[in-house]
C-alpha cells in the first residue's frame, strides 16, 4: 500500500475542509501516478472533489462511519477490518492512501511507500499528515528537484517504510 501527499514545512495538509494549495504540476503527478489504481479516502475528502464525486478512472474506496452512506462509482467500508477485507483482491502497489488526516492517521503505517510533494512554505492549517522525517522507520529514498511555480518552491520525494504493518 501507498500514501500520496502534498505537505508544507510543518507537514500539514488542509485547512477548513481545502487542500492548502493546488499546484498544477502537483495535481498531474497525482492524476498520472494514481490512474487506473486503487484510491482510498475519507467521506469529508470525497466532499471537497468536484461535485463530491470519486476520481474516475480509479476504483474509489470512501471510508465512513455512516452506515446508511451511499457513493455512486465507489466502494464504501465501514472500519479497517471491512477495507483490508475489501483490499484482499487488489496488488498492494496498486493501492494509495489519499487522505484525508483521520485516514492517514490509521493507514500510512502500513504503507510501504509514500509519494510526498513537499511545499516550502508554511500555511494556516488544520490537518497534518504524519511526519515521516520523525519517524525512524521511515526513509527519504528520492528528493526530486525543486521546482518552482509562481512563488512556490516544491519537491517530490518518495519516503520506504522499512517495518509497514501487514494488512490482517
Amino acid at each position: 500500500m501507498n500514501a500520496i501527499v502534498a505537505v508544507d514545512n510543518h507537514w500539514a495538509i488542509g485547512n477548513k475542509g481545502s487542500l492548502l494549495v493546488r499546484i498544477p504540476m502537483d495535481q498531474k503527478m497525482f492524476r498520472e501516478t494514481t490512474i487506473g489504481k486503487v484510491v482510498i479516502l475519507g467521506r469529508k475528502t470525497l466532499a471537497t472533489f468536484p461535485n463530491g464525486l470519486p476520481l474516475q478512472g480509479r476504483t474509489n474506496i470512501v471510508m465512513s462511519r455512516n452506515p446508511n452512506l451511499k457513493v455512486k462509482g465507489a466502494v464504501v467500508v465501514h472500519s479497517k477490518e471491512e477495507l483490508f477485507e475489501e483490499l484482499k483482491q487488489y496488488a498492494s502497489e496498486d493501492i494509495f492512501v489519499i487522505g484525508g488526516s483521520d485516514i492517514y492517521d490509521m493507514l500510512v503505517p502500513y504503507c510501504k511507500t509514500a509519494y510526498v510533494t513537499k511545499i516550502d512554505y508554511r500555511y494556516a492549517a488544520d490537518a497534518y499528515f504524519p511526519n515521516l522525517d520523525e519517524k525512524p522507520e521511515w526513509q527519504m529514498t528520492e528528493e526530486g528537484e525543486e521546482i518552482t511555480y509562481f512563488d512556490l518552491e516544491f519537491a517530490f520525494c518518495k519516503y520506504e517504510n522499512a517495518n509497514p504493518i501487514p494488512m490482517e
